[in-house]
C-alpha cells in the first residue's frame, strides 16, 4: 500500500470525510524519486464543525501520527466543513520549494 493510500485510510477512519483530495507533491522537492514525503491535502468533514483552523489541523495530525513519524515530511492543509466546501471548493496551493538543489 502506498503512503497516499495509508494517509487516506487513516483520515477516513478518524474523520469520516465527505471529500478528500490528496496530491503528492514530492517531485517538486529535492527528494529521491518515489519518496512520497510532501503532500497537499484538501479534506472536508463534519468533524471540523465548530472547530478553529488550528484544532482542525491538530485532528489531521493526530490521524496521521504514524505517517509523520515514518517519513511524511510536509503537509499543506485545507480543512473545511461541508458548508464551507459548498461555498468555496478548491485545493490549497502549496508554495514553491526553495530548498536543496532546486534553490534559485
Amino acid at each position: 500500500m502506498s503512503r497516499a493510500q495509508r494517509i487516506e485510510a487513516h483520515l477516513r477512519d478518524a474523520l469520516s470525510p465527505v471529500h478528500v483530495q490528496l496530491t503528492d507533491e514530492s517531485h517538486q522537492h529535492s527528494v529521491p524519486e518515489g519518496s512520497e514525503s510532501h503532500f497537499n491535502l484538501l479534506i472536508v468533514s463534519d468533524a471540523f464543525a465548530g472547530k478553529r483552523q488550528v484544532q482542525r489541523h491538530q485532528a489531521v495530525y493526530r490521524a496521521l501520527d504514524a505517517e509523520l513519524a515514518d517519513g511524511l515530511h510536509a503537509l499543506t492543509l485545507k480543512t473545511l466543513t461541508p458548508d464551507e466546501w459548498d461555498s468555496a471548493p478548491g485545493a490549497a496551493v502549496s508554495p514553491k520549494c526553495l530548498g536543496g538543489s532546486k534553490s534559485p
